[in-house]
């Protein structure tokens, strides 16, 4: 069997005319994946990058909160309370779509036969993906993260890691190139944040945009 190695992952291709199945040889101990009816996406075009300038958060910063900015002495109503004084996050939207970030180079393997072809990328590196953000968040990252998992139902996390061993295997058609990224899937929110004061005033509110890490997995396309 045709053998060909990348930077990142091991790439194993032989002609077939059935369905894709996990390649021979493979440690039991390796997390595997196959293209199937329940994951049938097959993308033409490499993973989109975020729509916005945004910037990665630390790991270590994602419980932290900006300082409370002090209300404006014109703006106090009378006998109005809302202490204790607390930074706010409002989710407004979630994009269906979802934002692959990669863990290593992108891995190829083109398929030169008139026949099917399985193509088998194993990951041979380790990495994590954090949050990104554009905009001016009041709360903290696990603030923000638990307003999102309350309001649309979904888990999304600070950070998540893609390691080594894991496997994919999907169909290469004849005279066709199959590219593998593993990495991060990530959902994107917009929201809005300020801090609310304690006599009921607020700063201005910003819209914030947040890349979040939703699951582990492989991005394929053809091309």
């Amino acid at each position: 069997m045709p053998t060909a190695f990348l930077s990142t992952a091991l790439i194993l291709c032989t002609a077939l005319t059935g369905p894709a199945l996990a390649a021979d040889g493979t440690p039991d101990s390796l997390p595997s994946a196959s293209a199937s009816a329940d994951d049938p996406v097959i993308n033409t075009a490499p993973p989109e990058e975020p729509e916005e300038d945004v910037t990665d958060v630390p790991e270590n910063s994602v419980d932290e909160s900006p300082a409370e900015p002090k209300p404006s002495q014109e703006d106090l109503p009378g006998a109005v309370d809302c202490s204790p004084a607390h930074p706010v996050y409002k989710p407004i939207s979630q994009s269906k779509k979802k934002y692959h970030k990669g863990v290593g180079p992108t891995n190829s393997n083109y398929n030169g036969t008139s026949r099917t072809g399985k193509t088998t990328f194993i990951s041979e590196v380790t990495g994590k993906v954090g949050i990104s953000l554009n905009g001016e968040l009041e709360t903290s990252v696990s603030v923000m993260l638990a307003t999102i998992k309350t309001k649309y139902s979904v888990t999304v996390t600070a950070e998540l890691t893609a390691k080594l061993g894991n496997t994919f295997t999907i169909d290469t058609p004849p005279h066709s190139t199959t590219n593998g990224k593993y990495g991060v899937y990530r959902l994107k929110h917009k929201g809005q944040s300020y801090m609310l004061h304690q006599n009921c005033t607020t700063s201005p509110k910003h819209t914030v945009v947040s890349y979040s890490p939703y699951k582990v997995g492989w991005y394929i396309w053809e091309g």
